[in-house]
Formats: structure tokens, C-alpha cells, sequence
């Protein structure tokens, strides 16, 4: 049904509009009281078996919403009422920025992918801590809150920009992410070299411990697939030598070239971020080298690519305690998390795992056992 809507409808219009369309539709659905109890019953049913414990709160699941669909905070009931088990916000700069010119948001409908280069289209950390403050959550949920470098901060002063909207945010978010992989920005993957990152980091937990005292924020990074594997080790070394509680692996990718793309070759080739089924087998490939470099003792997040249960399992297999989508939801519609939620509660009764939690990262021990 969604399939052939999608083709009949949202097809034939912008991306971008399409996407403000359905977010409104999904806001609204989520306002009216017997709609989204019923909504909430039929599009996310609760699996015992599937329920995880991450950064130190306990989960109705592992598949969660990926940053980049709510910037600004507005429909977090929404997407918890279609079945989303955490719901990552943002990315959210310190100061509000338009983000790039339109058009910026392309689909690849034969590749099931997107290229986007929005910029951080956001509203401003001041203005999103302020309606995460008056939130009044019918659907409680974990959230992540994502932030990044406004764009007309030079990159000698970033992590300046970073401790604004940290302290801004950390109160307000169950875990923090530093975005330093997006493409749309310019200058900004530079900060994933560790000797830029680690002085960022430092400075954004510090801002967290010092804004919020009853509690610890959980902070994360979020890297890029184009990292060298080399530097995928470097990083993962400094999360655990600077303590951090997780990395998520991965955001979207520049490359192009041997990714088997089909579609409208004056598509594919629009600059911006790659998302979608071409980056599943990299993101893979980098969240196994990081479980293989930091086994247990960090939280590993994945996403890339993912479409299916099946795709959600290997992530988790890889090492991943969660998972995010973002945006196969655009292709699959809001039934995704049901088959999402159903496809993984079916592999775990027929793996010989007791419990998800001792799926993650199984086949690095098979390997070693």
C-alpha cells in the first residue's frame, strides 16, 4: 500500500516538500489523543525479547531514528508512536543557519539512497533547548541529542561553538553525539583527525559534567565511512582513552565510484552525503573494525544502509547494541519498524542467544572462541 502510494505521489513531488509533508502529517497524527493510541498500538508493538540496556537506561529495543529527520525537536512523540525505540535529534548548531541553497535533497529510487547536502538546516541550540524544556512527552523515549559546527564559525574557533550548545543541550538529552562527519559543511570532517578531536571532545565533556551535576551525559561521536581504516583505529583508540560512552558508525558517505549505483547518472552525481542501501556494506565494515578494536568496552551505534531485520541482526552480530534508520523510512513507510521489531524478535528465538545482549558482537566470538 505505502510502496505503491509512494510511487503514485510522493514520486512526482520535491524531496524536500515530500519530507515537510509527511512530518506534518506524522506531527498532527501525534496531537490527537485516540489516533495516536491506536497508531501507536498497531505501528509499534513491544517485543519482551528485544528489550536492551545502553548508556545506562533500559530500551523497549535497539532500532532508533537517526539523526538528520527531526532537526529541531518538533515530532519526537511522532516518530516514537511509529516504533522508533530512541530518537536521535538534530544535528542542532549553536547558532540557527538556513542551511544550504534548495534543491538539496535528491532520491535514488533505483538504489533505495538519498544524496542530501541541507548544511544543518536548523533552528539553533538556544531555540531547540528551549522547546525540549517545555516538552511534555506523551510517548517517553530515549533521546539523543545531535550537535554540530554552525557553519560561518571558522574552524579555529569550533570548539567554542560546540561548548555553547552543549550547554544548552546536555541538560535536555539522554545521551550527546558530536557530529564531525557530515559532508555538508565545509571544513568539519577535518575534525575528525585525533589531534583536532581530542582537544574537542575534552572540551565538550568537560561542558556537560559542568552544566548538568545530578547526572552523567553519555557523549558520542559520530564518524564518516570515508575514514581510512587506519584512522577508524585512531578514533576508536580515543574513545576509550578519553572515556567516551559510544561511537556511532556511520553517517553518509562522498564516494560515489564502485558503490554499483543506477539510477540518473545527473543525480548521482549532485555533491552532498550518500545514504541509504550503497553504504550498508562499509558502514558494516567500519563498525566491525571498531568492535574489533574496543570489543565491550564503549557502545557501538550502526547505521548505514539499513533496510531490513536482516540488516539490523548483522549490525548487531558486528557489535552494534543499537541500531538506526533514517532513510529507508523515506522507501519503506511506517510500517518499517513493525517488520523491523518483528524480523529481529524471530532471528533471536532461532539463534542460540538467550537475549540481544548476547548477540552483540557474537561473530567477532566465534572468531576468537
Amino acid at each position: 500500500m505505502y510502496q505503491l502510494f509512494f510511487r503514485l505521489f510522493f514520486t512526482r513531488m520535491d524531496p524536500e516538500r515530500a519530507h515537510h509533508l509527511a512530518f506534518g502529517w506524522i506531527r498532527r497524527a501525534a496531537q490527537v489523543p485516540v489516533l495516536r493510541t491506536f497508531l501507536a498500538a498497531a505501528l509499534a508493538p513491544r517485543y519482551k525479547e528485544l528489550r536492551v540496556e545502553a548508556f545506562g537506561r533500559r530500551m523497549h529495543g535497539p532500532f532508533g531514528l537517526a539523526a538528520g529527520f527531526d532537526k529541531n525537536a518538533v515530532v519526537i512523540d511522532g516518530m516514537t508512536m511509529l516504533g522508533f525505540d530512541h530518537v536521535e535529534i538534530g544535528t542542532v548548531t549553536a547558532q540557527p543557519q538556513p542551511g544550504n541553497p534548495k534543491k538539496r535533497l535528491f532520491r535514488l529510487v533505483p538504489d533505495r539512497a538519498l544524496i542530501n547536502r541541507m548544511g544543518f538546516n536548523n533552528d539553533g541550540s538556544a531555540s531547540v533547548a528551549a522547546r525540549l524544556a517545555a516538552r511534555n512527552p506523551v510517548f517517553p523515549t530515549t533521546l539523543g541529542v545531535n550537535i554540530g559546527k554552525t557553519k560561518i564559525v571558522p574552524e579555529s574557533e569550533a570548539i567554542g561553538d560546540y561548548v555553547t550548545s552543549t550547554e544548552r543541550l546536555a541538560r535536555h538529552a539522554d545521551y550527546l553525539v558530536v557530529n564531525v562527519s557530515s559532508p555538508n559543511t565545509p571544513g568539519l570532517r577535518n575534525l575528525q583527525a585525533v589531534d583536532h578531536l581530542r582537544p574537542l571532545l575534552t572540551a565538550v565533556r568537560e561542558a556537560a559534567d559542568r552544566t548538568v551535576t545530578d547526572r552523567r551525559v553519555p557523549l558520542l561521536v559520530k564518524i564518516a565511512p570515508d575514514l581510512a581504516d587506519e584512522d577508524v583505529d585512531a578514533v576508536a583508540d580515543l574513545a576509550v582513552e578519553l572515556g567516551l560512552d559510544g561511537i556511532i558508525a556511520t553517517n553518509t558517505t562522498i564516494a560515489r565510484e564502485g558503490l554499483g549505483l543506477t539510477s540518473d547518472p545527473a543525480v548521482v552525481k549532485e555533491t552532498g552525503g550518500l545514504s541509504g542501501a550503497p553504504v550498508k556494506q562499509r558502514s558494516l565494515e567500519v563498525l566491525r573494525r571498531l568492535y574489533a578494536r574496543v570489543g565491550d568496552k564503549i557502545t557501538l551505534i550502526g547505521v548505514g544502509g539499513i533496510e531490513t531485520a536482516e540488516d539490523a541482526w548483522q549490525r548487531i552480530l558486528a557489535g552494534a547494541t543499537l541500531v538506526q534508520g533514517y532513510s529507508a523510512f523515506i522507501y519503506q513507510g511506517p510500517f518499517w519498524c513493525r517488520s523491523i521489531h518483528k524480523g529481529l524478535a524471530a532471528r533471536l528465538r532461532t539463534s542460540p542467544y538467550a537475549t540481544l545482549a548476547d548477540a552483540v558482537g557474537a561473530e567477532h566470538k566465534k572468531v576468537t572462541a
